[in-house]
């Protein structure tokens, strides 16, 4: 699975990691998170990644 970077602060989305404080269980890819999911650092949307 790959990895998405935040364009605004850097946090890196690991899919084998998931996003524990966001509810988002490991494994789940990018294209499936929810589309109000945003960056837990910064706040940024979903637009706002690229892959890396």
């Amino acid at each position: 699975m790959e990895k998405w970077k935040c364009s605004i602060c850097g946090y890196v989305y690991d899919p084998e990691s998931g996003d524990p404080d966001g509810n988002i269980p490991p494994n789940t890819p990018f294209e499936q998170l929810p589309d109000d999911w945003t960056c837990p650092v910064c706040g940024a949307g979903k637009d706002q990644f690229e892959k890396v």
